[in-house]
């Protein structure tokens, strides 16, 4: 059977899910989104998923035109009638019809779209091994032009990054902030470890509001792990003893490798070890 995909309170077939070409979430980038996982039929961090989206609407001046409990019962049976368990799921609010012009107030009414399906972002070895990334020459969004903590539908920042370092045999790339510091890499969140702490730049410098990496500093700390959110450099990255990236579809994955020096012995250290395996448990237990 094809995948039922929701647009603003029914469902239709994968092939005939089709909004406006006037919609200004092509036209221009605007709305918003988020990615989030389902384990064994239960959504993972719902709730701070459906924050997250309702506070990135609101700092873009969209209403979303339903509640978070009726945004809950839908997401969960899309997957229900897709028959989705371990799944994934992607949920878009786009400004709605509108005209050719910039002017959102011309637009008739926000579209509320919830695809679920399968995904594996990595294969196995890189989970096993780790990965290598390389620090591109974009930059991340600067805070006061367009926050990075909006999960918003234009995502060209950081689809130039990952072209770069695709284009440098990476799957990853890490990109740096207006000031030079560490902020994320194009999908994910950073993290370090050194010297039994772990460390991951802050919300000041300019990240996403991770879900994931909420998570996880939450199982290190309960860990006894003493995690510091403080502003990073590359400098910090290449001598770190172990590294890896959160996200909802990466989940933990480990870094052995960043602008072609090895962190640590270039191979997954414990502390990310231990870390996956807590995840594992917490998301599938």
């Amino acid at each position: 059977m094809p995948l039922k995909v929701y647009i603003s309170g029914k469902h239709y077939d994968k092939d005939d899910a089709k909004i406006s070409v006037y919609d200004h979430g092509l036209l221009y980038g605007d709305g918003v989104f988020e990615g989030i996982r389902s384990y064994g039929g239960k959504v993972f961090r719902l709730q701070q998923h459906l924050d997250r989206l309702w506070n990135s609407a609101k700092a873009i001046w969209l209403e979303i035109p339903m509640t978070q409990e009726a945004m809950a019962q839908a997401i969960r049976d899309t997957l229900a009638v897709n028959g989705i368990e371990d799944g994934y799921i992607r949920v878009v609010v786009t400004r709605g019809c509108g005209t050719l012009g910039l002017d959102p107030n011309r637009c008739s009414h926000p579209e509320v779209i919830i695809i679920t399906d399968r995904i594996a972002l990595y294969p196995e070895e890189y989970y096993r091994d780790g990965l290598s990334i390389i620090t591109v020459s974009t930059l991340r969004n600067h805070p006061a032009a367009l926050s990075p903590r909006i999960k918003s539908l234009n995502y060209l920042n950081n689809i130039l990054a990952k072209i770069e370092g695709l284009q440098a045999g990476c799957i990853e790339a890490l990109m740096l902030n207006h000031k030079g510091e560490v902020a994320e890499c194009t999908g994910d969140n950073i993290f370090i470890a050194r010297f039994g702490k772990l460390m991951t730049p802050p919300n000041e410098a300019g990240i996403l509001e991770g879900i994931t990496r909420e998570s996880v500093i939450g199982l290190a700390r309960q860990s006894g792990i003493e995690v510091l959110e403080i502003p990073l450099t590359k400098h910090d990255i290449y001598i770190a003893d172990e590294c890896f990236l959160t996200g909802t579809a990466a989940e933990i994955v480990p870094v052995v490798k960043v602008d072609s020096r090895k962190i640590g012995d270039g191979r997954p250290g414990p502390m990310t070890r231990d870390l996956m395996q807590q995840f594992h448990r917490l998301t599938r237990s």
